[in-house]
């Protein structure tokens, strides 16, 4: 139905199996050859998701209120996902200038860090030092994405840390459960981002596929400042386990 309405049509769609001579439904790459055999076209639901996304405005702003918080006044920005109705944040501090590179820091919600203080992660503490670096700088944006344990969601990360108890590390507790080692998207904070006219951003984060993830969307990254936080007993292996599987710069 997409494809059918991004093409100017009525939105309508068939859906229609092709299968093998023994029944079973042919995969991707089999579809590929049968493409090619007869000359057809091919797109995959993943590449009309990406097409929307960066040629659709998908979140669109709801309410502004202002926010004064521990690290100073902010004017916290509510918006709401159009792909599935889901509402993110966005704490803004001082003027945004699309001439002026923006200090920024995408935030991944962690219930249990930002809010518990837990000692099992580092979220918690980032999330404090990015908010205090912005109000330092006096200028800056943190987006606050609901995307709970890496994309999972809270019931399956706490299922994790059972796991990380038994002796796995957070990449294969995320195997063992059969996700990922990371499922968010920040194609969404990259559209929140432009929505307050950022341009230019230096990057608060250690995560340097987070860059990849909001380049894509025609911002530019100006420099990327680390966010330091001291290792404790209970975090230890977690953060070895980020720089060592999943390129975190620590």
């Amino acid at each position: 139905v997409d494809l059918a309405t991004m093409a100017g049509l009525q939105p309508a769609g068939v859906l229609c199996e092709i299968l093998h001579d023994d029944g079973t439904m042919a995969r991707l790459p089999e579809l590929m050859r049968f493409r090619k055999k007869h000359g057809l076209r091919i797109c995959t639901i993943q590449s009309l998701i990406a097409h929307r996304r960066m040629r659709e405005k998908l979140v669109e702003r709801e309410q502004i209120v202002k926010m004064p918080t521990d690290y100073g006044d902010f004017d916290l920005h509510l918006y709401r996902s159009k792909l599935d109705g889901s509402h993110h944040l966005a704490l803004v501090k001082g003027n945004i200038s699309p001439n002026k590179p923006t200090l920024v820091r995408v935030h991944s919600e962690c219930l249990t860090g930002d809010v518990f203080g837990s000692r099992r992660c580092d979220c918690g503490n980032q999330l404090h030092a990015a908010l205090c670096q912005i109000s330092e700088e006096g200028d800056g944006v943190l987006v606050y994405m609901r995307q709970e344990g890496r994309g999972i969601g809270l019931a399956a990360k706490i299922h994790a840390y059972k796991l990380q108890e038994e002796g796995l590390d957070t990449v294969e507790a995320n195997a063992r459960l059969g996700f990922p080692m990371d499922l968010r998207d920040y194609g969404l904070g990259a559209q929140i981002l432009i929505d307050l006219g950022v341009r230019q951003f230096r990057f608060l984060t250690n995560n340097p596929k987070k860059v990849i993830g909001l380049e894509g969307y025609g911002i530019q990254m100006i420099e990327q400042v680390p966010i330091r936080s001291r290792p404790n007993p209970h975090n230890e292996k977690y953060l070895e386990t980020k720089k060592q599987k999943m390129g975190h710069l620590l």
